[in-house]
C-alpha cells in the first residue's frame, strides 16, 4: 500500500531543495518540536513535553508499521526535519467504491512557512502519490480557526466541500 510509494524523493521551494522521506524513529523528537511549533496544536496539547514523548513514539511506531499509513518528513540539507504529514489510505464504499487518500498534520517549521516547503508537499500527494497508490480522491481536514491554511489548499485545488465533526471520547 502505502509502501509502494517511491520515497525519498527531492522537493524544490523558494526556500532551496529538500528531501521528502518516511519518518524514523530517530525524528520523533524533531516531530514533536513541528507539532508544538503550531499555536493551534499546542492550545490542544502538543507541547513537546518529555513525559508525553513515550506517547508519541508509541504513535509514530504504529503509523510507520501499519501499511496504510505513512507518516513523512521534509529534511533540509542538513538533515534536519523541518515539515510532515501523515498519510492513510482509505478504501470505501461510497462513490462506487472509491479509495481515499487523507493527508493529515502537515506542518512545516515556522521558521519556513511561506517558503513554498507546504506547497511542494501538497503537490507531491496530488501529482504523485495519489496517482501511484490509485486513490480517486485526496482528501483532508483544517481546524476551522486556520485561516491562512484554508486559503493555502484552495490555492492549491482544494474544495472546502464538506462540514467536519469530531467527538472527543473521554
Amino acid at each position: 500500500m502505502l509502501d509502494d510509494l517511491t520515497l525519498p524523493v527531492p522537493l524544490s521551494a523558494r526556500a532551496g531543495s529538500f528531501t521528502l522521506r518516511s519518518a524514523v524513529p530517530d525524528d520523533l523528537d524533531a516531530l514533536m518540536a513541528l507539532l508544538s511549533d503550531d499555536p493551534i496544536s499546542a492550545a490542544r496539547g502538543d507541547v513537546a513535553a518529555a513525559g508525553d514523548r513515550e506517547a508519541y513514539a508509541g504513535a509514530l511506531l504504529a503509523i510507520v508499521e501499519d501499511p496504510a499509513n505513512a507518516l513523512l518528513v521534509v529534511v533540509d540539507v542538513t538533515g534536519s526535519v523541518v515539515g510532515t504529514m501523515q498519510l492513510t489510505r482509505i478504501p470505501g464504499m461510497a462513490r462506487r467504491g472509491s479509495t481515499r487518500l487523507l493527508v493529515e498534520a502537515v506542518r512545516v517549521s515556522s521558521a519556513l512557512r511561506s517558503s513554498g516547503i507546504g506547497s511542494a508537499m501538497v503537490r507531491w500527494v496530488t501529482d504523485v502519490a495519489a496517482p501511484a497508490l490509485g486513490v480517486s480522491l485526496v482528501q483532508l481536514t483544517s481546524d476551522a480557526a486556520r485561516t491562512d491554511a484554508h486559503r493555502f489548499y484552495e490555492r492549491l485545488g482544494f474544495t472546502g466541500s464538506h462540514v467536519g465533526f469530531k467527538y472527543r471520547v473521554g
